[in-house]
């Protein structure tokens, strides 16, 4: 099948997943699951083999499930629902980028991050890239990486090959940290998007004030680190003036009115804040697209749906993995839930209701843990997202669960060789996922999981 012919499946997949979800129409989510089914088919080939392994996953886990549970069906029809629900997250924050990298403002912002004096650089890169990672999604390790290769050039160190090192390892480590942040503060990111899918009791207004508290914590520890690990050469020239920052502000309020508009959907159409994710991230990119096309008439309407139509097999066409590996682990875990039933097990494991708070740290490191064997987060966050608040323990609160799992699937992300984020960093600097996850990384991880420790104690106390 051609680009375009995929590309289409997973449009009208994602199409007749938001009229099921928004309409709550039965016969919408049966067309989501056969256009899914299709799209799967055809890309089938061209899948990597960390998509073909989790495919695989999912694969045994249905047969475990036809096996183990005496009425499967409404089971797997739920299951397949959370994959094509998954699929369709991915599509929809991928039309985000059509008109991101149409933008000047962006172009300008990734000058400006680029061209600081080292002091400020790592936070204005990290922040930047938790921001840009908001609407580009991984796009932003992409565009931003290659950005500061081609930027820290041997002849802007002056000649001193140890220099050019040093700043790309920093550089990068901003790039990562800030980048691994964003399902952690975004309440339009994929980490919030599985926690209120797992947990319906918990809202994204619960979540925040935990959540923001822990991002803030990481990022102060990643910026001590870098100022830390230096080196510092003493300049050889005189230092240039920095670039203003009022691209960063700018796009600052165009995320916040992207947000809003987020949060103005759910309130209108009643729906969760992941639905209206789904329903915003398209409007969003249309309008967006549309305004930079207005000089072409009516609005920019016609124009943008004409551009975005042309773009299709550009925009959706190379998501087959990503959406496999978010849709099966999805798929997976819900299976598990049904399958190692929580509340049976919770009868199992009365010996962690002592423990109190220390849970939420134990399910961080879990999750960190297993995603340094390759086990993707969904499928742990789904599954400890089931499991712990069925153990009702004194103190440790559903919002307090929640976060504790997004903030290791967070560090997940800094430190697992594993993960996608890792490996586009590896393949851009010509450095082994391994070293930079254990070696580059290393000194802030050793600080940043004692902290996260005194963190969920303070905020339990609080």
């Amino acid at each position: 099948m051609t680009q375009r012919g995929a590309a289409t499946l997973l449009a009208g997949t994602m199409l007749a997943t938001l009229m099921g979800l928004v309409l709550n129409n039965a016969w919408a989510h049966g067309l989501a699951s056969i256009l899914l089914v299709g799209y799967l088919l055809s890309q089938f080939t061209r899948l990597s083999y960390m998509a073909l392994g989790l495919l695989s996953f999912a694969g045994i886990t249905t047969a475990i499930v036809l096996w183990r549970i005496e009425a499967p069906w409404s089971l797997l029809s739920d299951a397949v629902g959370r994959f094509a629900f998954f699929a369709t997250f991915v599509a929809a924050l991928s039309l985000l980028r059509l008109p991101a990298y149409r933008s000047r403002l962006v172009r300008r912002c990734g000058h400006v991050m680029l061209h600081q004096p080292p002091a400020r650089r790592y936070p204005i890169l990290s922040l930047g890239s938790g921001l840009f990672g908001v609407i580009l999604n991984i796009g932003v390790l992409n565009l931003f990486a290659g950005m500061i290769e081609k930027s820290n050039t041997l002849a802007a160190a002056n000649g001193r090959q140890w220099v050019q090192r040093v700043r790309r390892r920093r550089m990068m480590m901003a790039l990562l940290r800030g980048f691994s942040l964003a399902p952690l503060i975004s309440p339009m990111g994929i980490g919030v998007a599985v926690i209120l899918a797992s947990m319906p009791s918990v809202l994204w207004r619960d979540l925040a004030p935990y959540a923001y508290g822990a991002a803030l914590v990481i990022f102060l520890i990643g910026w001590l680190v870098d100022q830390l690990i230096g080196p510092h050469p003493p300049r050889r020239d005189p230092p240039l003036p920095s670039s203003s920052l009022r691209p960063l502000g700018s796009f600052s309020l165009l995320l916040l009115g992207i947000v809003l508009l987020v949060f103005t959907l759910a309130y209108l159409l009643d729906v969760r804040l992941p639905i209206a994710t789904l329903v915003g991230a398209p409007l969003a990119s249309w309008a967006w697209l549309a305004w930079q096309r207005r000089r072409l008439g009516g609005l920019g309407v016609i124009p943008a749906a004409v551009t975005f139509y042309r773009q299709l097999p550009w925009l959706l066409g190379p998501l087959s993995s990503e959406v496999v590996v978010l849709g099966s682990a999805g798929y997976a875990g819900h299976l598990w839930v049904a399958l190692i039933d929580p509340q049976a097990l919770a009868n199992s494991l009365t010996w962690l209701v002592p423990l109190g708070v220390w849970n939420a740290i134990f399910a961080m490191l879990l999750v960190l843990i297993t995603a340094q064997v390759g086990l993707n987060p969904i499928v742990s966050v789904t599954l400890l997202a089931g499991l712990l608040p069925a153990l009702d323990i004194p103190g440790l609160t559903p919002p307090l669960i929640g976060v504790s799992l997004m903030v290791g699937w967070a560090l997940a992300l800094m430190s697992s060789p594993l993960t996608a984020s890792m490996l586009i960093l590896s393949r851009f600097t010509r450095v082994s996922s391994w070293r930079i996850g254990y070696r580059w990384n290393g000194l802030f991880m050793l600080g940043v999981i004692p902290a996260m420790t005194a963190w969920f104690l303070l905020a339990n106390s609080i």
